[in-house]
């Protein structure tokens, strides 16, 4: 029986960390001189011991990243952080091997199976996109450049993360914040309270007070957090990438990066960006037309709108014009309430139980630990069997990662290694807001993929494996069971215990399609900066980010404000942020085939468990998806939803 990685207790964190860093390299150091001096023609068996180095590797940069940005001591972030880099290294020196690649490529894929077939074709395309076939100081190059790359992505993320701003009022000018969130914010010795750039703070603060300038400044104070010592990273992570991508043979990062999704070519990412944009134009215009006219009734000679204001005025449409008030819905939502729901919505979708480890080691006190079991026998997993372990880390502090992600702890690997998986969230310890709920059951997808595509033969495969702009795909769509009333009232209820109204919740969904317009022209500006800030690589990013704004945003820009500083996904996701829309349209398709009167359809549950999760990347995405759908994906779905 496969256990759980042992985590270390917070005072040998750090040992723990460099001890594991040492033996797991080391470890892999002697497999690679396995394989190097292996007999040539065992191609299955060549095959198990680069697999094999690959999750020792993956599990020394998993622990890594996860802890970098979770634990409570910044020594042992720092040593996370170095144990990233040195992981980091040993990959690209591995890649850049010449012999080793020699001896992979000799490999006869006669005989071989459908999955080793295809590991062995992207592992030769990931030596090759690493430089492999390059000439000697080009390699020496390439190391150097992704050496640097990988220090410049920690700084960057450590300026977002630790750059919390404050904001500090009289109690007076928060007038219209909900009464539990004062409750938790009580005046300080000078008669102030503190409003924090977190998302437990920042969000209601900017949809709910009333006083224009207190929003005015949180607003800027979010925008501005990671500036300006962010800016130096970014311009050196674009240079860098640009010159890794020419060093092996594309004209541009962009490119480069897209040759392994599903977009497949640089040129078709704006081309997307402006199909989105075009398709949301008339859908915005109409909201935005909306929301200015309810803006005009305080501001009357106002004749634009910026995200100060934005986010106040499109609640108090939602609460005037479709009688929806976020105050009152946030009564439903308590947090302790909402996360058992949630457990208990995605097992009996899945097929899943899970069980809370009381006794597990965790990093911080906050960490909820649960062994993910099989309920029933889908996928011809026994009943009873343990799937993974997840950790739920949902509350912000300080020194935390600032936004919503899951983080790989373990690869699982059939026979070999469990799969381990942890949920960074930052959300209110008491009554949330519906759009936090959606947020949660959004990322809870990535991490009940990571699980369910965690018995793979092959690391390569496991978990969030495919394609990147697929990975958004499943999460987007179990969205879908936050919005649905039988769904909701099953554990949406306010503190006299009565379920959240049918009506109401028919109400928010009205309410929550104003605007999703501009919402997407929105995203559209991010997509487009993580492209042209890497095509272009702009010598001011603020100028640049101002342009873009004022080409696809509804939203004027707000003066001394450098949104693009704490935009972490220009990090991980680089020139490829696009890919929450591409993965949005596909969404839309895959849940079309779904009945909404019958959320919980086991059949087709089943299938799209089958079809879509349980294979992680031993398939391209496109195929899932055909293979799910019967059909290739279309853009029909997204279409109608955006157009209704």
């Amino acid at each position: 029986m496969l256990v759980p990685l042992a985590l270390p207790a917070a005072d040998h964190a750090q040992q723990w960390v460099e001890d594991r860093t040492r033996t797991g390299l080391g470890a892999v150091r002697v497999l690679v001189e396995e394989l190097r001096s292996g007999p040539a023609g065992d191609a299955l068996a060549g095959l198990r011991q680069w697999d094999e180095i690959t999750l020792q590797l993956s599990n020394v940069a998993a622990v890594g990243s996860l802890l970098s940005n979770v634990h409570p001591d910044e020594n042992v972030r720092t040593a996370c952080e170095q144990a990233e880099i040195e992981a980091d290294q040993v990959a690209t020196e591995l890649r850049q091997d010449r012999s080793l690649y020699d001896v992979l490529a000799a490999l006869d894929p006669t005989g071989l199976d459908a999955q080793a077939t295809r590991l062995l074709t992207k592992t030769l395309e990931d030596f090759r996109r690493a430089g492999v076939d390059r000439d000697d100081a080009a390699r020496a190059r390439l190391a150097e450049i992704n050496r640097r790359l990988t220090e410049l992505g920690l700084a960057f993320s450590r300026s977002t993360r630790d750059d919390v701003r404050t904001v500090r009022v009289t109690p007076d000018r928060l007038a219209g914040m909900p009464a539990d969130w004062l409750a938790a914010h009580p005046a300080d010795e000078d008669g102030l309270v503190t409003i924090t750039t977190d998302y437990p703070d920042a969000v209601p603060a900017r949809m709910f007070v009333h006083d224009r300038d207190v929003r005015r400044q949180v607003t800027v104070a979010s925008l501005q957090r990671g500036w300006p010592q962010a800016e130096p990273l970014l311009q050196e992570m674009f240079a860098l990438r640009h010159e890794l991508a020419g060093l092996v043979g594309h004209p541009d990062w962009a490119a480069y990066d897209a040759a392994v999704k599903m977009i497949q070519e640089g040129p078709a990412i704006p081309a997307f960006i402006d199909r989105i944009a075009e398709a949301a134009h008339e859908p915005m215009q109409r909201d935005l037309a909306v929301l200015l006219a309810r803006f005009r009734c305080d501001v009357p000679d106002a004749t634009e709108i910026d995200t100060a204001d934005a986010n106040y005025y499109e609640e108090l449409v939602r609460k005037e014009q479709h009688d929806v008030d976020a105050q009152v819905v946030r009564t439903y939502f308590d947090f302790a309430t909402v996360r058992q729901g949630l457990l208990d919505v995605t097992g009996r979708l899945f097929g899943l139980r899970y069980e809370r480890v009381e006794d597990a080691v965790v990093w911080h006190p906050d960490v909820a630990a649960y062994d993910v079991l099989a309920a029933d026998g889908r996928d011809d997993v026994g009943v009873g069997s343990v799937l993974g372990r997840i950790y739920l880390d949902l509350h912000p502090r300080e020194g935390k990662y600032k936004h919503a992600a899951q983080f790989t702890l373990a690869d699982g690997v059939a026979g070999r290694q469990l799969c381990e998986g942890v949920l960074v969230c930052n959300f209110s310890r008491g009554l949330m807001e519906h759009d936090h709920v959606v947020t949660l059951f959004h990322e809870f997808g990535h991490l009940v993929h990571h699980v369910l595509a965690g018995q793979a033969q092959w690391t390569r495969f496991s978990g969030v494996a495919t394609e990147w702009d697929f990975v958004e795909a499943p999460s987007q769509m179990l969205e879908e069971w936050a919005w649905s009333p039988d769904v909701l009232q099953s554990f949406a209820t306010n503190a006299d215990g009565e379920p959240i109204p049918t009506d109401l919740v028919a109400r928010m969904r009205g309410a929550d399609d104003f605007g999703k317009g501009y919402h997407a022209r929105t995203q559209m500006f991010y997509a487009a900066m993580s492209y042209w800030f890497h095509v272009e690589r702009p010598t001011d990013l603020t100028a640049a980010t101002r342009e873009l704004q004022a080409r696809y945003s509804p939203f004027a820009w707000i003066e001394d404000t450098h949104m693009f500083a704490s935009f972490g996904h220009l990090g991980g996701y680089s020139s490829a942020y696009y890919t929450y829309a591409w993965s949005q349209v596909i969404a839309k398709d895959l849940f079309s085939v779904f009945d909404t009167a019958d959320m919980f359809d086991p059949e087709l549950a089943g299938r799209y468990r089958k079809k879509i999760l349980a294979p992680g990347g031993s398939k391209d995405a496109a195929d899932l998806v055909e293979d799910f759908l019967g059909r290739p994906c279309t853009f029909d779905a997204y279409s109608a939803w955006l157009a209704e």
